[in-house]
């Protein structure tokens, strides 16, 4: 992955700060510009959750099951490269990486299909993962897609 800032070249399991700039760029932000950047791309859909409710919300309607299917399988010039970092162990970027992406491209398919249906949220969201074949991988995000809206 590239900085957007200093355009250098960084592994993806800084994924957890963001996936626009380096550790160092981030160290250098004040407090908001670190808050607009890891909202804006760490969080891109903030009405989803893993529970049930999100706080101070009420669920107006519920409008179903929502889903995100992706299907993905590794080049064979990746899967060589995994196959070369396994021989040194540890952490292995370029699956990890794969990964990440695979894994966000569901939560956004979800998302639109909430968006299609006028749900502003999306409670109870859960992944799962299914090899197909060998190589082949399904990756599923779903929730539930609900209208919320501030308690007064």
């Amino acid at each position: 992955m590239r900085c957007a800032h200093c355009g250098q070249e960084y592994p993806s399991e800084y994924y957890f700060k963001t996936d626009t700039v380096c550790l160092d760029c981030f160290g250098k932000m004040s407090p908001e510009e670190r808050k607009k950047v890891v909202n804006n791309y760490l969080m891109p859909h903030p009405m989803t959750s893993t529970t049930f409710g999100i706080e101070g919300y009420r669920v107006v309607k519920q409008l179903g099951v929502v889903r995100g299917v992706i299907v993905r399988s590794r080049s064979i010039v990746g899967k060589i490269g995994a196959d070369l970092q396994t021989l040194f162990g540890g952490n292995i970027t370029l699956f990890t990486e794969l990964c990440e992406k695979t894994r966000a491209e569901a939560c956004d398919m979800m998302v639109a299909h909430a968006n299609q249906i006028g749900a502003n949220a999306v409670l109870g969201v859960r992944y799962d993962a299914t090899e197909v074949m060998d190589g082949v991988t399904e990756v599923l995000c779903y929730g539930t897609a609900v209208f919320v809206e501030p308690v007064k």
